[in-house]
């Protein structure tokens, strides 16, 4: 059995004003308040970060953002992770709507990656493959050759003294109501944890978070969380709800503990 903790984080993505995010973080504290054995996030917009982590303050609800940029400087628009550093204590990096609507490539994710590292975040990285890529069978291929990317150049003593997570996130699964099935989530899942058994050692491989990615609800996370490389979930939609986010959490502790 894993001993890993379940970690289930909310991307509220570009969705909830500051009113709003504060009346969701509120909802989703009471409604996980006694749940135990998970880790949960919410990842607000930035201009609700501040807001959020008051509310939040003294529960079991961490904070984490959903980008930074590579560095502070003349980038209008940008967020640096030295911003964030104090504020939050994860951060989205990867994500697939960052990479084909904003154009981030594997280098940028890797320097993105590698900066918030060194200023204490840790990082949700995302990784995942399109629906073409899946139909030809690349899935493995393309996934792995993202989280290398990504990692390059990274300490494994470093990620996992952060706490770092990665979120096998199927790009055709996103916001389309089509998850993966969880043996397929499984199975690159496990693939990825070898990759980095190779890359930091199998002790330091199994001590990795992977969660999973694409529209997970509460009623599809037992299929999930039923495996044993699955780590929890990166939520989307269903995390702008507090009933379904709160039976989300539920759902993972309680067959978490049940698998103990």
């Amino acid at each position: 059995m894993s001993t890993r903790t379940p970690i289930i984080a909310g991307n509220w993505k570009c969705y909830k004003t500051v009113d709003e995010a504060i009346a969701l973080a509120e909802g989703v504290v009471r409604a996980v308040a006694e749940i135990p054995g998970v880790e949960v996030v919410l990842c607000p917009p930035f201009v609700a970060l501040t807001a959020v982590r008051q509310r939040i303050a003294g529960s079991r609800v961490r904070l984490g953002a959903q980008n930074a940029y590579l560095e502070e400087g003349a980038f209008t628009g940008e967020i640096a992770p030295r911003m964030l550093a104090g504020l939050c204590e994860y951060v989205i990096l990867g994500h697939s709507e960052r990479r084909r609507i904003f154009g981030e490539s594997d280098v940028t994710i890797n320097a993105r990656v590698r900066a918030a590292l060194g200023l204490g975040l840790s990082p949700i990285l995302c990784v995942g493959e399109s629906l073409e890529q899946n139909e030809r069978g690349d899935m493995e291929a393309v996934v792995s050759g993202q989280v290398r990317a990504a990692l390059e150049g990274v300490n494994g003593q470093q990620w996992l003294g952060m706490g770092g997570a990665i979120a096998y996130e199927p790009v055709w699964a996103i916001g389309t109501g089509r998850p993966c099935h969880g043996p397929a989530a499984n199975a690159i899942i496990g693939m990825i944890r070898g990759l980095l058994a190779g890359l930091y050692g199998p002790e330091a491989a199994g001590a990795v978070r992977i969660q999973y990615g694409g529209s997970v609800n509460a009623g599809n996370i037992a299929e999930f969380m039923e495996q044993p490389e699955v780590d929890g979930a990166l939520v989307g939609g269903a995390s702008l709800q507090v009933e379904e986010f709160g039976s989300i959490v539920r759902k993972a502790a309680e067959l978490r503990a049940a698998a103990g």
